[in-house]
């Protein structure tokens, strides 16, 4: 498998730390507010990769954080903590929108068909392990104390700028148009470890530490979880494009200053998802959320399509025409899936589903090409081999592209058996005035017309003439009134 290495720039053979595992860390929310869908395209492509890797035989460990303090509104240490924006604007304390909005993260991840990652741990549960590293960076030179708080120092790396071709020179103050200069720092790519109460008097949450109460910064927590968990070293990062500066930036010069060697080896990066006014964010236009899309009418899953449809290293554009198109092929594929007889007698034909696994991992060893792979399922609809065959690889792929294809053929097949019985029952349907000699006669009549007994149905419908019974046949069934 080849797969795109942001820290390479250049698409490299996936080779395992040790052979057969995967250890697989993903950046998670910032719990203070819904996700958007913008934030879960990254989720449903990191899904993917975790997913084809197992298909493809490894064992994966996948580790996510919880971000619920430390994070804020500037990536550059600068504005108010988002966990304490989010309490003040709905006026609960710090650990209830922490709650509810992790909470309602993962409802959102299972009706995208996101596997939950096999560790999940919030920040606020590390506090111990973030101080032992600190600590530890201190005593070697990497960090200092300045103003109250702890910063590490870039300045003390070989290379910091390990994601991109430019110089520290080149950057304005702070790195962003919207970050104040720090003055404690000693140089300005230099950030927060650690904030004490020197930085914000009102925090909300603060624990004991060697340097005084305080907070963690955002960043060390991403490199504690992962260690604690996954150990000194770590085969794949996810995250969307925009954390690479500088969120993974500073893992990785942290972590790697504590270590003392390499840390990660692959680092893998999904592209921002767009509107026509620009990257998609909590703070512009349209608030995206599933909520709002199954509010719309549309199945979760047609989004997760959308976003399969496109590769992962591209931006892509949202709009309602394009998810309407998503949403149209979405019921067409199923469709054709329900059209295939499950209970078709022909075997499985392992010479046809071998080429057409192959097709399927050539696309996703490409890194990661999910259209592609999408493209291969319709090339199992329209081979010539058994339905048996083609419902077995549609399922096998499946487990991986997160469509519940077959699941959602089963419901279709359900719904036209429904239609089928309720159209052969409306020969049997009668609807008069609740006299039952009346309602065996038309009875009778119907059961002779369903065995083409002419002669006999004429003669009921002459015997319900004399009595005064009008009959008026319908799709429902047979209607009867008197006079």
């Amino acid at each position: 498998m080849k797969l795109y290495n942001s820290l390479s720039r250049r698409k490299e053979e996936f080779v395992a730390n040790e052979p057969g595992k995967v250890k697989m860390y993903t950046c998670g929310p910032t719990v203070y507010h819904f996700a958007h869908i913008g934030n879960l395209r990254s989720y449903i492509m990191e899904d993917v990769l975790e997913k084809y890797l197992r298909y493809d035989g490894y064992d994966v460990t996948r580790v996510m954080n919880i971000t619920d303090v430390g994070h804020l509104s500037s990536d550059a240490d600068t504005g108010e903590d988002k966990m304490v924006k989010g309490a003040k604007r709905e006026h609960k304390s710090v650990m209830e929108i922490a709650k509810f909005y992790t909470d309602a993260f993962f409802d959102d991840c299972a009706k995208l068909n996101i596997k939950t990652p096999d560790v999940v741990q919030p920040a606020t549960g590390c506090i111990d392990d973030f101080i032992k590293v600190i600590t530890k960076l201190l005593e070697d030179g990497y960090a200092y104390q300045a103003g109250g708080n702890i910063y590490f120092d870039t300045s003390k790396l070989k290379q910091y700028y390990v994601f991109q071709n430019f110089n520290e020179d080149d950057l304005a103050v702070g790195v962003r148009e919207d970050v104040e200069a720090d003055e404690n720092k000693r140089n300005r790519a230099d950030f927060v470890l650690w904030f004490t109460k020197s930085k914000f008097e009102d925090q909300a949450l603060k624990w004991d530490s060697p340097w005084g109460g305080g907070y963690p910064g955002w960043h060390i927590e991403c490199s504690c979880i992962s260690m604690k968990y996954l150990g000194e070293k770590l085969d794949i990062h996810c995250g969307g494009i925009d954390n690479a500066f500088p969120h993974h930036t500073n893992e990785i010069a942290q972590s790697e200053a504590y270590l003392g060697h390499k840390w990660c080896n692959y680092w893998f990066h999904v592209h921002h998802l767009n509107t026509n006014s620009g990257k998609m964010s909590k703070s512009k236009g349209e608030f995206l959320t599933v909520s709002l899309l199954e509010e719309k009418g549309y199945n979760p899953l047609v989004y997760r399509l959308f976003c399969l449809q496109s590769h992962y290293r591209k931006a892509l554009v949202f709009t309602y025409e394009n998810l309407d198109n998503a949403a149209t092929a979405y019921r067409k594929l199923v469709d054709r899936v329900a059209n295939l007889d499950p209970k078709d007698a022909a075997p499985i034909d392992e010479e046809a589903a071998a080429a057409l696994k192959q097709k399927f991992a050539d696309a996703l060893d490409n890194d990661l090409n999910t259209s592609l792979a999408v493209t291969v399922l319709y090339d199992v609809l329209k081979a010539k081999t058994t339905p048996a065959t083609k419902l077995s690889l549609i399922g096998k792929f499946d487990e991986v592209l997160g469509l519940n294809l077959l699941k959602a053929a089963d419901t279709v097949r359900a719904e036209k058996a429904k239609k089928a019985a309720a159209a052969a029952d409306a020969d049997q349907a009668v609807f008069g005035e609740g006299d039952p000699e009346i309602d065996a006669l038309v009875l009778a009549r119907q059961q002779a017309r369903k065995e083409k007994n002419w002669a006999e149905a004429d003669r009921i419908r002459d015997e319900l003439t004399a009595m005064g019974i009008t009959l008026v046949d319908t799709k429902e069934g047979v209607h009867w009134s008197r006079g």
